[in-house]
């Protein structure tokens, strides 16, 4: 079966400008969108929670393929609603060498269609974002740990 970019009619749709936002990263003390990715695409993804099976499981995906990104002049960040010290234990433990970013307040879970209601947890979702900070991807899917991975390295070598 081919895996493609989903497209589930949310909030941020297909050339859709990615919401601005500026949050605590686990290498400098905030990053901010705007001010840090000026001109750059970068891969955003968006998952429940450190250490839990199938995040461990994205994330070292990402790892395993940080260097293609890296040769596609793409940086990736991961974000979930996890503090900065739990990310940086999640980090070291798994030799991550991509930041982690803490939406402690869900509120850019929110606003990047990315949190689930009522439980107020933060779906699996992954975006590309272009130099222009418009979404160029869009892959979502709970279970589909490292499918998130490869939908993004196809979309972007396309």
């Amino acid at each position: 079966m081919e895996l493609s970019i989903k497209n589930y009619l949310m909030a941020l749709s297909l050339g859709s400008q990615a919401p601005d936002f500026t949050l605590p990263s686990t290498s400098v003390k905030f990053l901010s969108l705007s001010k840090d990715l000026k001109g750059q695409g970068f891969i955003l993804f968006f998952y429940p929670k450190d250490f839990t099976r199938g995040c461990t499981s994205e994330a070292c995906e990402f790892r395993d393929q940080f260097r293609e990104f890296r040769n596609l002049e793409i940086p990736v960040f991961g974000i979930s609603r996890d503090d900065i010290a739990t990310h940086e234990k999640f980090k070291k433990a798994y030799q991550l060498p991509f930041d982690l970013l803490s939406d402690e307040s869900g509120k850019v879970c929110k606003a990047y269609d990315a949190l689930i209601p009522l439980i107020k947890m933060p779906k699996r979702v992954t975006y590309l974002i272009d130099s222009s900070h418009k979404i160029a991807g869009v892959y979502e899917g709970l279970f589909e740990n490292k499918s998130h991975v490869d939908a993004m390295l196809r979309k972007i070598r396309k």
